[in-house]
C-alpha cells in the first residue's frame, strides 16, 4: 500500500522562506501527498502553485499555543479559506482545558468550526501537556463541536505524536472523528506504529523520507 495520502507535507517553522515553500510544494506535487500544511502567510502561494493538482492546502490556527481568543481564531481561519485553504489545523485552549473550563474549550473549538463551514477541521490537542483524562475530554469536545480530526501535537511543545495517544484518541473519537498523528514521525516504523494504532494522517516534514524508508533527523 502507497501511504502519500496519509501525509500532510509540513513547513511551520518561523524561518521558512519562499524557496523552502516551493520545494515543499514540488515534493507535494512529486508524491501526491494528501496536502501542504503551511503557516497563513503562505496559502495564497501554495494554493495557487498547486493549483492544477489534487494536493490539499493546509494551515494552522492559533499557533502554536493555541492562547489566542475565540475571535481572533474564527478570523484566521476564515481569512485562511479565502486565501485558498482547504484544511485548517487549529490549536485549543490547552490553559483552558487544565483549568477545567471545556465550555470555553468547546465554543472555540466551535467558532472555528463555525467559521470554516464545510472544510475540514482538525483540532490539535498538544497531547504532550495533558493528561490521558484531558485528552479523552477534548477529544469528545472536539467531537461535539463537528471537528474533523483531532490531531496529537504542534510538533513545537515537549514533544509529538506517540502510537499511544493515537489509540486513545481513537478509542475516544471511534468513527465520529479522524486522528492526525504530528510531531516526531521521522521513519517508515514510526509511521507504520502511528498508521496501525488508527491514524489516518501524518503531519511530517519528512514525508519525502518517509516514502523512500529513509530516516529523516528533522524535529517535526
Amino acid at each position: 500500500m502507497n501511504y502519500n495520502k496519509f501525509i500532510d507535507h509540513t513547513a511551520l517553522k518561523a524561518d521558512t522562506t519562499q524557496a523552502t515553500i516551493t520545494k515543499l510544494c514540488e515534493e507535494a506535487k512529486q508524491y501526491d501527498f494528501a496536502s501542504v500544511c503551511v503557516n497563513p502567510t503562505w496559502v495564497s502561494y501554495c494554493a495557487d502553485y498547486l493549483k492544477d493538482t489534487d494536493v490539499k492546502i493546509c494551515t494552522v490556527i492559533g499557533f502554536p499555543l493555541g492562547a489566542n481568543t475565540s475571535k481572533v481564531k474564527a478570523f484566521e481561519a476564515k481569512d485562511a479559506i479565502e486565501n485558498g485553504a482547504d484544511e485548517v489545523d487549529m490549536v485549543i485552549n490547552i490553559g483552558a482545558l487544565k483549568d477545567g473550563n471545556t465550555e470555553l474549550v468547546y465554543q472555540d473549538i466551535k467558532a472555528v468550526v463555525d467559521a470554516s463551514q464545510d472544510h475540514c477541521v482538525k483540532v490539535i490537542i498538544e497531547t504532550c501537556l495533558l493528561t490521558d483524562e484531558e485528552k479523552v475530554t477534548v477529544c469528545k469536545l472536539a467531537v461535539k463541536a463537528g471537528a474533523t480530526f483531532v490531531k496529537t501535537s504542534t510538533g513545537f511543545s515537549t514533544g509529538g505524536a506517540t502510537a499511544q495517544d493515537v489509540a486513545l484518541m481513537k478509542a475516544t473519537v471511534k468513527d465520529a472523528c479522524q486522528v492526525k498523528a504530528s510531531g516526531g514521525v521521522r521513519n517508515y516504523a514510526d509511521m507504520m506504529a502511528v498508521i496501525e494504532a488508527g491514524a489516518t494522517r501524518i503531519g511530517t516534514s519528512a514525508g519525502v523520507q518517509l516514502m523512500n524508508n529513509e530516516e529523516s533527523k528533522a524535529d517535526y
